[in-house]
């Protein structure tokens, strides 16, 4: 039983890390991973990094929306 929180923080810190080497790749290769919702503008790796850090169910999903990988999303 205490090793579903051990498990569910590797997951996020995993997915934390490959988003922000995702982000990070793409705005090298002149792609940058953007996104707004109202005031809130994600435009930057280290920006990507803590929204997923901080809010992970809400941002990782929003990544792979933005990057069209989200498997959830038709026409993804």
């Amino acid at each position: 039983m205490t090793l579903i929180p051990v498990v569910f923080a590797v997951v996020v810190l995993t997915s934390d890390a490959w988003v922000y080497w995702d982000a990070r790749t793409q705005r090298e290769a002149g792609y940058p991973v953007r996104a707004a919702v109202g005031q809130l503008r994600l435009e930057t790796p280290e920006a990507w990094f803590l929204s997923v850090l901080v809010l992970w169910v809400v941002f990782f999903p929003f990544y792979l929306t933005a990057t069209n990988r989200n498997p959830f999303v038709r026409g993804a």
